[in-house]
C-alpha cells in the first residue's frame, strides 16, 4: 500500500517538476544566431518567483533574473563580436542548455509568396541559377534560418512550433530564396554568421501583418482608408500568429517583399506601409531599424499595357521616401510576363543585400541605389530628363566609382511616353546625353510635351534603361493626372 501511495505522489508531483524547469520560446534555441555587439533579449518561463541563472560561454560575466508570480521572466545580456560556436545555459535548479550558437548579423525577412518562394522553387516555377547555391550550401554553415510556420490567430501568440536550421543542400532547398540569397551575400562580404528569421504567407495583404490598434489609428486619422480592408473586417491574424512570437528576438533590420495583394487598394498603401514600419520598429524596441522594401516586379496582370502595377510601384517609393532608414530594391528588370513569381530571385536578393551592405555596414563603392527620376527641362519639342542617385556630369577619371552610376542602355533608350497639354500619351524616342548623364525624349506626335512616363504599365517589356553596373531605372511618371478606369482594369 505504501508503495502504491509513493507512486501516486510521484506521478502527481511530476507535472510540477516539469513546469519548474526553464522553458524557452522556440526562437531561442540551439543553432541560432544572436545579434553581435549589442544587448540581446532573452525570455521564457520558470517556477514562479524563482531565480534563473544565465551563463553565456562568450563571456565570464554571470547573469540572473527572477521569474514573476506567473513564472514569466525577461532580461537582456550583452554579446560580443562575431564568432562561435557558443553555449547558453539557463539554471533554476535544473539546467537547460542551448548549443552551437553563433554571434553575427540577424535579419527579419517577411512578406507574401515572392518572399516565401523557396530556393527549390514552387511547382513548375524554378528559380534561375540556384543549382550551385544548393550544391555548395555545406560551405556556408554559418547561415542559419528560422522559418515561422503558417499560423492564423485572433489573439497574440507567444511561441511557434519550429527550430533553427543550418545551411545544407537538403535544408537550403526549403529556405526562402530571397532571404537565403540575401544572407549569403552578407555572409560573403562581411565574413560573419548570418541569422535569418522568415515569416511569410503567399497572397496576404499588408493589413494582416499589422495590429488592430495600428489599423484603427490609420482609420481614425484617414477616413479614406478602404473600409473593406479596415481592422474590423481584416483581423490581424498573421501579426498575432506569425510576428508576435518573434518580435522579442533582437535583430539588425527588416527585408519586406509584399504588395501584389494590395494593388487593388493602392491609394491606401503609403499610409499602411508607413504605419507597418512604425509598428514593427516599436515592437522590436528600436525605432532606427533599417527597413528594405522590395519593389513588386512587372507582370501581365490585367494586361501588359494596363497601368495598375506602375501606380502601385509609385506608392512603394513614396512610402520609402517618408520613412527614415528605408530604401527600395528595384525589380524593374527582374519581372516575368507569365509568372507572378519571377525567376530572377538572385538579382533581387543581391540588390537588397547591396542596400544593407552600403547603408548599414559602410561598404563604399557598391551600386546600391537605383536611379530615380528627378525633373525635366523643356528643350523645344524634347524633354531632357535628370535623375537622382547617378553620377554628376561626365568625368574622365577611370577610377571614379561614380561612373557605375552612368545611365546606359545597349540600344537607344526605350519605354518612354510623352504627352502634351491634352494628356494623351504617345510612345517616345530616346537618346542619351552622356556628357550630362541625362536622357532626351520626344515624339513627332507631341510638338509641345509637358509630361513624361517611363515603363508605366504592368509589363513594360521593352523598357531598357539602367546604370552602367546594372541598376535598373524604376517606372515613373512626371504628371499627377487622374488615370482612367479603362487604363487600369
Amino acid at each position: 500500500m505504501k508503495k502504491i501511495i509513493f507512486i501516486l505522489v510521484a506521478l502527481v508531483s511530476l507535472p510540477f517538476a516539469v513546469q519548474a524547469k526553464v522553458t524557452l520560446p522556440s526562437i531561442l534555441g540551439s543553432n541560432m544566431v544572436l545579434q553581435r555587439n549589442t544587448d540581446v533579449n532573452l525570455w521564457g518561463t520558470a517556477e514562479a518567483n524563482k531565480k534563473v541563472k544565465i551563463t553565456a560561454s562568450w563571456t565570464k560575466e554571470k547573469f540572473s533574473v527572477k521569474a514573476d508570480e506567473n513564472g514569466k521572466w525577461a532580461t537582456t545580456i550583452p554579446t560580443v563580436d562575431a564568432g562561435g560556436p557558443y553555449t547558453l545555459t539557463f539554471d533554476d535548479g535544473e539546467k537547460t542548455e542551448l548549443t552551437n550558437i553563433l554571434l553575427g548579423e540577424v535579419w527579419v525577412c517577411s512578406g507574401q509568396s515572392n518572399m516565401e518562394m523557396p530556393v527549390g522553387g514552387f511547382m513548375y516555377q524554378p528559380i534561375d541559377g540556384v543549382e550551385k547555391d544548393i550544391a555548395e550550401a555545406y560551405e556556408y554553415p554559418n547561415i542559419r534560418m528560422f522559418t515561422v510556420p503558417r499560423c492564423i490567430s485572433e489573439t497574440p501568440k507567444e511561441d511557434c512550433d519550429t527550430m533553427w536550421r543550418e545551411s545544407s543542400p537538403l535544408t537550403v532547398r526549403t529556405f526562402s530564396a530571397i532571404a537565403y540569397l540575401f544572407g549569403k551575400e552578407l555572409n560573403k562580404m562581411l565574413d560573419v554568421p548570418i541569422g535569418l528569421v522568415t515569416s511569410n504567407w503567399g497572397g496576404t495583404i499588408i493589413e494582416a501583418w499589422m495590429s488592430r490598434e495600428s489599423l484603427a489609428a490609420i482609420k481614425d486619422r484617414n477616413s479614406s482608408l478602404d473600409a473593406r480592408r479596415r481592422g474590423e473586417n481584416v483581423p490581424s491574424v498573421l501579426y498575432n500568429g506569425m510576428i508576435r512570437p518573434i518580435c522579442n528576438f533582437t535583430a539588425k533590420g527588416f527585408v519586406w517583399y509584399q504588395g501584389e495583394s494590395n494593388r487593388g487598394n493602392w491609394y491606401d498603401y503609403v499610409k499602411l506601409q508607413v504605419a507597418q514600419v512604425k509598428l514593427w520598429r516599436e515592437i522590436w524596441g528600436n525605432d532606427k531599424m533599417p527597413f528594405y522594401i522590395t519593389q513588386i516586379a512587372p507582370y501581365c496582370y490585367e494586361g501588359s499595357n494596363k497601368r495598375l502595377n506602375a501606380i502601385f510601384i509609385d506608392q512603394q517609393y513614396k512610402a520609402a521616401d517618408l520613412i527614415e532608414n528605408c530604401e527600395v530594391a528595384c525589380t524593374q528588370d527582374a519581372g516575368d510576363y507569365s509568372h507572378i513569381h519571377p525567376l530572377k530571385k538572385k538579382r533581387v536578393a543581391e540588390r537588397l543585400a547591396m542596400l544593407a551592405l552600403a547603408n548599414d555596414y559602410g561598404i563604399e563603392g557598391l551600386p546600391s541605389m537605383a536611379p530615380r527620376f528627378n525633373y525635366f527641362v523643356v528643350k523645344g519639342n524634347k524633354l531632357e530628363l535628370y535623375f537622382k542617385n547617378i553620377a554628376p556630369p561626365y568625368t574622365t577619371d577611370p577610377l571614379d566609382y561614380r561612373m557605375s552610376s552612368c545611365l546606359y542602355s545597349r540600344e537607344t533608350p526605350k519605354g518612354f511616353e510623352v504627352a502634351g497639354e491634352d494628356g494623351k500619351f504617345y510612345p517616345a524616342k530616346g537618346s542619351h546625353r552622356w556628357q550630362r548623364n541625362t536622357i532626351e525624349v520626344w515624339s513627332d506626335s507631341v510638338p509641345n510635351p509637358v509630361a513624361v512616363r517611363y515603363a508605366y504599365c504592368n509589363y513594360p517589356g521593352e523598357a531598357n534603361v539602367r546604370t552602367q553596373l546594372g541598376q535598373a531605372l524604376p517606372s515613373f511618371r512626371s504628371d499627377q493626372w487622374e488615370i482612367k478606369d479603362e487604363e487600369i482594369k
